[in-house]
């Protein structure tokens, strides 16, 4: 039977601010999209973060049996924001002297490099803004179809105060119309609209503005928000399960594609909005300009100036899986030594396991519990309770090796099973200490065959022939070919 059969999952609905029991649309499947990054720089640790925290959800989502259709869409259309005056794209492809797509192609690498070093799992589909013109364009002569959208110049703009007489914008963030009058930014072609909170369907370009296509209205590029409109409702329906981000985006961005959504399609889009909270570093938000700052790569090789040393991926993660993914995390050089500790001394417990001894009777309740691990994440994926559920299972191990407790053979394999699946098929991490052991056992290998290959060299056949017996007899056996002498690990 399939696990989600047996688990009420909670997801928190930003939509309702409250935790509700997940149905999704269609039974046994679930349609999840999540706002991919503008790639125009190297990935933000923050949105790291909230890439990993979704990575999370849906490794637990699959874990639970469901079929997951996950979407997480790439940017590479140079626009402007509601916040920005400038094409961030556009403006990078200047200084560096490239073609936008040079740019595009440099961080798209980046990003995905950086979230496979964390261990994400790569979505279904990783549709692109640029791949879907044609598809944002039927969605806006919709829009302006039905009289919610007009054009100025060349420009298309959404009717917010008309959509608002019958439909409530501001629903997902709480705003009224008054409060987005009063946080809206005089930007470039602000005097083109009637009201200062309508937004941007199509803009049509400047001379300078590099990233341009042709439309009906002009030649120019899709608003900031048309994009996800369009690529989730075409791969995941008109209304689909959950749509996710960084809490950043609740307002305007998820606000807007409700509102073109629900014009476009006439019904709600979505039935679960997850956010992520924001990434600080020493307690202050994070800014190039003041130097409190980090780059993930940083944090893996050490070149910073703001931690002690050298972070893991895997530490890395760790640390971030031990705050909620709704809470506001404190990024730290103590907070992730003391998590780099934690991580290690999980490790260990796990690899130690094989060295239980098994009994007749059970001192401890291995089923309790496992389900004390599911029910923890089927309250709204709450990670950080999960972790001290697994270090309940370190005491456990230790106290077996130390044979202060008793366990049978079926409750060892229940307890081994349940602790790799919710530390490396849940959480995503790797045994990276397993791997270290790994590399120092070939560099010790290497060695011996370089001091074989001497021994040979000097016709010491004795010494060559004891050092290739007793690999042999720790189960390494050396191969003498062309290229030279390699080993395998029976």
């Amino acid at each position: 039977m399939e696990l989600y059969k047996s688990n009420q999952l909670k997801i928190y609905n930003s939509l309702t601010k409250k935790k509700e029991v997940f149905t999704p649309v269609v039974a046994g499947n679930v349609g999840m999209y999540v706002c991919g990054p503008t790639v125009y720089s190297n990935v933000h640790l923050g949105n790291v973060r909230t890439f990993m925290s979704f990575d999370m959800v849906f490794r637990y989502l699959k874990y639970l049996d469901y079929k997951v259709r996950y979407v997480r869409n790439i940017t590479d259309a140079g626009h402007m924001t509601d916040d920005d005056a400038e094409d961030k794209i556009s403006t990078r492809a200047r200084l560096e002297k490239l073609e936008p797509m040079e740019v595009v192609q440099r961080y798209t690498v980046d990003f995905h490099e950086t979230l496979e070093k964390i261990n994400n799992i790569p979505p279904s589909i990783e549709p692109t803004a640029t791949g879907h013109i044609v598809e944002q364009i039927e969605i806006i002569k919709d829009i302006i179809d039905k009289g919610m959208a007009y054009v100025v110049n060349g420009s298309v703009y959404f009717d917010v105060l008309k959509y608002n007489e019958t439909e409530h914008y501001g629903i997902l963030s709480g705003r009224n119309i008054e409060d987005s009058i009063n946080n809206t930014r005089e930007l470039d072609g602000q005097s083109e609209k009637k009201n200062p909170q309508d937004f941007a369907l199509w803009k049509k370009a400047d001379e300078q503005h590099i990233m341009r296509w042709p439309s009906p209205w002009s030649d120019g590029f899709p608003g900031w928000h048309l994009e996800c409109s369009a690529m989730s409702t075409k791969y995941l329906g008109e209304t689909f399960d959950i749509h996710g981000g960084g809490m950043d985006l609740k307002f305007p961005h998820h606000e807007c594609e409700i509102a073109q959504s629900k014009v476009n399609n006439g019904v709600n889009p979505v039935n679960y909005w997850m956010h992520a909270n924001m990434l600080i570093l020493n307690g202050q938000k994070m800014s190039k300009s003041t130097g409190n700052f980090i780059l993930p790569n940083e944090i893996f090789t050490g070149d910073n100036n703001i931690l002690s040393k050298a972070f893991s991926p895997s530490a890395t993660r760790f640390f971030m899986l031990q705050a909620n993914y709704r809470s506001v995390l404190d990024f730290t050089s103590d907070g992730i030594e003391a998590s780099e500790k934690g991580y290690i001394k999980l490790m260990e417990a796990i690899n130690s396991v094989d060295d239980i001894e098994v009994s007749k009777a059970s001192s401890i309740d291995v089923n309790a519990w496992k389900q004390k691990c599911f029910d923890a994440m089927n309250d709204d994926f709450n990670t950080p309770v999960l972790i001290a559920h697994l270090f309940e299972a370190v005491k456990f191990i230790n106290l077996l090796l130390d044979k202060k407790e008793t366990i049978t053979t079926i409750d060892l394999a229940i307890l081994k099973t349940t602790i790799n699946d919710f530390v490396f098929k849940v959480l995503g991490l790797r045994n990276e200490l397993q791997q270290d052991s790994s590399a120092k056992l070939s560099g010790v290998v290497e060695m011996l065959i370089g001091m074989r290959k001497d021994a040979r060299d000097n016709k010491d056949w004795v010494l060559s022939d004891e050092i290739r017996d007793k690999l042999l007899a720790l189960g390494i056996q050396l191969k003498d070919g062309k290229e030279g002498t390699t080993f395998s690990i029976n």
